[in-house]
């Protein structure tokens, strides 16, 4: 056992191993305090720490950089630095860690070791997912919003033609770390990108869940480590039970998990990939998903005003249009293009009366609706 300081003082922390089945891959969830040593990991994975056939490539950004170098310790790892922020998401960011692993002489018994959030997650193991057919994968969540949603379940890509994640695959890291001192070094800005996902989460829940995030806001924003710990477990929890029964997302139950992604997405790419956060957009999003599931009679006002009032009480932008929105029809036009679409008919998920539920837009009048939420003229 470890111990940490919170706001009620020391206290004894317990590390807590989540394990998950994904169809075909076994993958051990665990939240720690600190960033885990690399042959803590070998020993997890079954390897030895010394004297091993195998190679591991870190893969880490500027600001994940000493996260890494507290892994690796005195032992030399190679160790692949990429550009932070979601306009370095893309191939050219894939291709120099691809590079990186041939240089490094890393065979099919690799280990990719991803240290960072959501944007060194999913190119991370979208790269692992195709050097020589699939390697091992490891990822140490250094982020809110990696811990409580990215990391878990396997989605893996990069963005293209301006879309968010257009190319990806589904490839869920053998071991997931969430060492949760490292939240204690990130911006404001970024703690706030990932409690929207955990609001999305506990919207999904259902009213308990948003009834305890309310209650505990200024503990989450104050770094109450316990109060995140309990949080990010609920949500590992939850996230991971919905993408095993579901782990492509084929029959429907995983998709929920996209609540107010379509608006999110669109913003993203109409403002600029990079521009907001994902965080920041997925709020703007659930509350025009609420918009939109009232005005197609599936989510109930009372609902829609709790949580509408919520997301502003947390403090996120939600007028309409965004002020980042270029062009209200951009928004449209991303909305064409969504990964998310079947058949041609624009895919939604909107809250409905305890989680939520898919809608799918056919009729020119649910256009219109939509248009009308958009505030497009």
């Amino acid at each position: 056992m470890q111990k940490f300081r919170s706001g009620t003082g020391t206290v004894i922390f317990c590390p807590l191993i989540m394990k998950f089945t994904f169809g075909e891959y076994n993958s051990n969830v665990e939240i720690l305090e600190h960033t885990p040593q690399i042959c803590r990991i070998f020993a997890d994975l079954g390897l030895e720490c010394e004297n091993a056939s195998f190679k591991p490539l870190f893969i880490c950004d500027e600001n994940t950089l000493p996260h890494a170098k507290n892994a690796t310790g005195d032992l030399d790892v190679p160790v692949c630095q990429i550009k932070s922020g979601e306009e370095n998401k893309n191939w050219e960011t894939v291709q120099k860690i691809l590079t990186a692993a041939h240089e490094a002489g890393l065979g099919r018994d690799g280990v990719f070791i991803a240290v960072g959030g959501g944007v060194i997650g999913d190119l991370c193991g979208f790269a692992a997912s195709i050097y020589k057919r699939g390697c091992r994968y490891v990822l140490i969540s250094t982020t809110l919003l990696g811990m409580v949603d990215a990391s878990v379940g396997g989605k893996t890509g990069f963005d293209l033609f301006g879309i968010k994640n257009m190319i990806g695959t589904f490839y869920p890291a053998e071991r997931v770390y969430m060492p949760v001192n490292t939240l204690s070094t990130l911006p404001k800005k970024e703690i706030k990108s990932g409690m929207a996902e955990l609001i999305k989460t506990a919207i999904l829940c259902g009213d308990d869940f948003v009834d305890d995030l309310i209650f505990k806001k200024e503990k989450l924003f104050n770094n109450d480590i316990e109060t995140l710990k309990e949080c990010i477990e609920k949500a590992v929890k939850y996230k991971g039970s919905v993408v095993e029964s579901d782990p492509k997302e084929i029959s429907g139950k995983r998709f929920l998990l996209n609540l107010g992604h379509t608006f999110a997405h669109a913003l993203e790419s109409a403002s600029g990939l990079g521009s907001i956060t994902h965080g920041e957009a997925v709020a703007w999003g659930i509350v025009r998903a609420c918009e939109l599931g009232k005005e197609l009679g599936v989510t109930p006002f009372a609902r829609a005003q709790k949580i509408g009032d919520m997301i502003i009480s947390f403090g996120y932008e939600c007028a309409n249009p965004h002020p980042l929105a270029k062009d209200s029809k951009g928004l449209s036009n991303a909305m064409k293009s969504d990964k998310k679409n079947k058949s041609g008919k624009m895919t939604f998920v909107v809250p409905d009366t305890d989680s939520a539920k898919t809608v799918y837009l056919e009729t020119e009048n649910e256009k219109k609706t939509l248009e009308k939420i958009l505030a497009i003229n």
